[in-house]
């Protein structure tokens, strides 16, 4: 009996669940809601899957039976599968039943629509904000020469109340974020993108965070949440944590009065942190 006969034969669900990269998307799900980012349905996650990871688990997905328009047109996703969550799913239910919250998705030959593979058992469809997550795959993708795979969405509450104090640019975020703590000019030097208010799920909020991922790894949704964009699931939600505590810090410091902090990173030291860890700031962010 050949390794294919053998996940067939354990049947559809546990051959996906059990391939290594759905472990390690079911353990993001769940180390996520555990830090309080995923209030009921809140937030989302997608993962670029492999050409490699694919062929292990293929006999376990069905045909293409029903084809959904995008929205958009991304041509160099034609072709590609995507494990993510399911719309109006509780990511606190991944881990308890993956097959029912979780779908892998196949994008047809134009890059214009997708269909449903595996999962979903008991109905639904990919996340609503699914059209942000492939324009950011796609800008990332180009971007990182296709290094970048996971696409991840959440609410972190620090994050979120901060765009209700800062300026909603890139530059007020950046400093704000960099200057809370010391590992952050290291961790993401390219900086965070903000976007202004917007109604989630369609094609303008699409595009104007695949803009900015263009530049960057991190992008704010004012009054909303965040988006990250990573290689793999430790560093994208390596990312995420890192930019949340970093948000804490600084809700912590204005609770404490001090909207501006009478101690801090300054400008020279971030130079300083850029040299000794061979990382480039923008100067936009350091003048």
């Amino acid at each position: 009996m050949n390794a294919l006969t053998t996940v067939a034969l354990q049947g559809t669900t546990a051959g996906v669940t059990a391939a290594p990269f759905a472990k390690g998307f079911i353990r993001l799900t769940d180390d996520a809601f555990r830090k309080g980012w995923h209030e009921r349905n809140g937030g989302n996650l997608s993962y670029r899957i492999k050409p490699e990871e694919i062929e292990p688990i293929r006999v376990c997905l069905r045909e293409p039976a029903e084809w959904a328009a995008i929205g958009l047109s991304l041509p160099e996703l034609a072709g590609e599968y995507f494990l993510v969550t399911g719309s109006g799913k509780y990511l606190r239910n991944v881990i308890e039943c993956p097959e029912d919250n979780l779908a892998i998705v196949l994008i047809d030959d134009a890059g214009e629509k997708s269909s449903v593979v595996w999962g979903l058992e008991k109905g639904g469809r990919p996340t609503s904000e699914f059209p942000t997550h492939l324009m950011s795959h796609a800008v990332a993708r180009k971007r990182t020469d296709g290094r970048h795979r996971v696409i991840y969405h959440a609410h972190p509450a620090n994050l979120i109340a901060l765009s209700f104090v800062l300026p909603l640019t890139d530059e007020a975020f950046t400093r704000e974020l960099w200057g809370m703590a010391t590992e952050c000019p290291v961790v993401f030097p390219e900086g965070v993108g903000v976007t202004p208010w917007m109604v989630p799920g369609g094609s303008e909020i699409a595009e104007a965070t695949g803009k900015l991922m263009e530049q960057y790894n991190v992008v704010v949704w004012a009054h909303h949440g965040v988006f990250c964009s990573g290689a793999d699931f430790d560093e994208t939600f390596g990312l995420m944590d890192t930019v949340e505590k970093s948000a804490e810090i600084s809700v912590k410091v204005r609770a404490m009065g001090g909207a501006r902090p009478r101690q801090g990173i300054t400008t020279r030291q971030l130079q300083r942190l850029a040299s000794d860890f061979n990382v480039t700031l923008p100067e936009k962010f350091i003048r």
